[in-house]
């Protein structure tokens, strides 16, 4: 690893964690019950350079590389999972794959719109019966002309609802042939192209979650990503670096769990002396410190890489898969420090808790991290 945190990365992180602590975290809860997505403070994201992280300042974004986008996310993280979450998958997953794979004309359309969250993004691969079994995938596009038709629906999807754009991955060939899938951008506001059921969930509840619905939307070819075929090796690039966010993501709420359970058991007394002084609390937390540690380097291997163009499917997957684990085990353990208190929503460790548990499931599962690892140890 070659990477030094500059004073740049310092002080967008800064910028990050003070607007979190004044904008994000006074709503917390209130977001959280009711379910509701913030679209205003996106918008205030999109003025610092948050919802354009990556993109270069041409197109209207920040120019920022990896680095500077991981503290972003975790920073964020640290208050709520869900604002992290969705500036997670704007930037990563929609913003980046028209980055990555527009043409220039297509760049100039929509990346500005998107930098400054003028426009919300979103990204459609997950189906109902087709999770990790993308090569399946029920949502056609069938050409016409010089123009496509899509049907079918996307489930799962972050700004399912609220999205003004998105970007979709249908099946242009046979089920389980190869390049048998294409991206396209849709807008919304296109005949056809509706908002399905919004999902209530466990956690992440202010991350918008539903279905995206094509019942014969006509989109024109000039909004077809890269070449016909192309679109689940597309998907698959555009998540190895995704695999970053939910890692940055993971470790976020895992800090942020961890330093409320720290704070929490140097304040809470039993027996006359703080609850830090006893060695079953104190050793949680410094396998709580160790962990959390250890993902954090791997997220900052994987951000390395990324800056530096270098393939990152093993180390993303590993960054992601561990984080997220951890993720999870520092979440139980910060509910367990505090009792019968963290079990309540008067304190935050309960909702690090249910947020934790998306990660390990969100953009390819554990299981499905494993097998990204063990294909790239064994076949390289």
């Amino acid at each position: 690893m070659h990477f030094q945190v500059t004073e740049l990365t310092e002080q967008v992180a800064h910028t990050a964690r003070d607007f979190s602590d004044q904008y994000i975290r006074p709503h917390v809860m209130l977001w959280d019950e009711q379910q509701v997505f913030p679209i205003g403070i996106f918008k205030e994201l999109g003025k610092l350079g948050m919802m354009g992280v990556l993109v270069p300042e041409k197109y209207g974004g920040a120019g920022l590389g990896y680095f500077e986008y991981n503290v972003i996310i975790q920073e964020i993280a640290k208050v709520c999972g869900s604002i992290g979450l969705s500036v997670a998958a704007h930037n990563s997953l929609c913003t980046n794959h028209i980055l990555s794979f527009g043409t220039e004309q297509q760049k100039q359309a929509w990346l500005p719109k998107l930098t400054n969250a003028e426009w919300i993004g979103a990204w459609g691969l997950t189906e109902p019966n087709t999770g990790s079994d993308a090569g399946n995938m029920k949502t056609t596009a069938r050409r016409e002309g010089n123009d496509w038709i899509l049907e079918g629906t996307k489930s799962w999807i972050t700004h399912g609802i609220s999205s003004d754009l998105a970007v979709v991955i249908c099946r242009t060939g046979e089920p389980r042939t190869k390049n048998n899938s294409t991206a396209f951008v849709v807008e919304r506001g296109r005949p056809g192209f509706t908002a399905g059921k919004k999902e209530n969930k466990l956690g992440m509840r202010a991350s918008e979650t539903a279905e995206m619905i094509f019942d014969g939307c006509r989109i024109p070819d000039s909004n077809r990503l890269g070449e016909v075929g192309e679109g689940f090796h597309q998907a698959m690039k555009i998540l190895d670096g995704g695999r970053i966010s939910i890692a940055a993501l993971s470790v976020g709420i895992a800090k942020g769990a961890y330093e409320a359970a720290l704070q929490y058991s140097q304040q809470r007394y039993q027996f006359d002396q703080p609850i830090a002084n006893f060695q079953g609390i104190s050793f949680k937390l410094a396998d709580m410190v160790t962990e959390i540690m250890a993902a954090d380097l791997l997220v900052w291997q994987s951000c390395d890489l990324k800056n530096r163009g270098e393939k990152v499917t093993k180390q993303g997957a590993m960054a992601k898969y561990f984080a997220s684990e951890v993720a999870v085990k520092t979440a139980n353990d910060a509910v367990q420090i505090f009792g019968g208190y963290g079990y309540t929503k008067d304190f935050p460790v309960e909702k690090y808790y249910r947020d934790a548990k998306l990660c390990t499931i969100g953009e390819g599962t554990s299981e499905i991290q494993k097998l990204v690892i063990s294909r790239e140890v064994l076949h390289g």
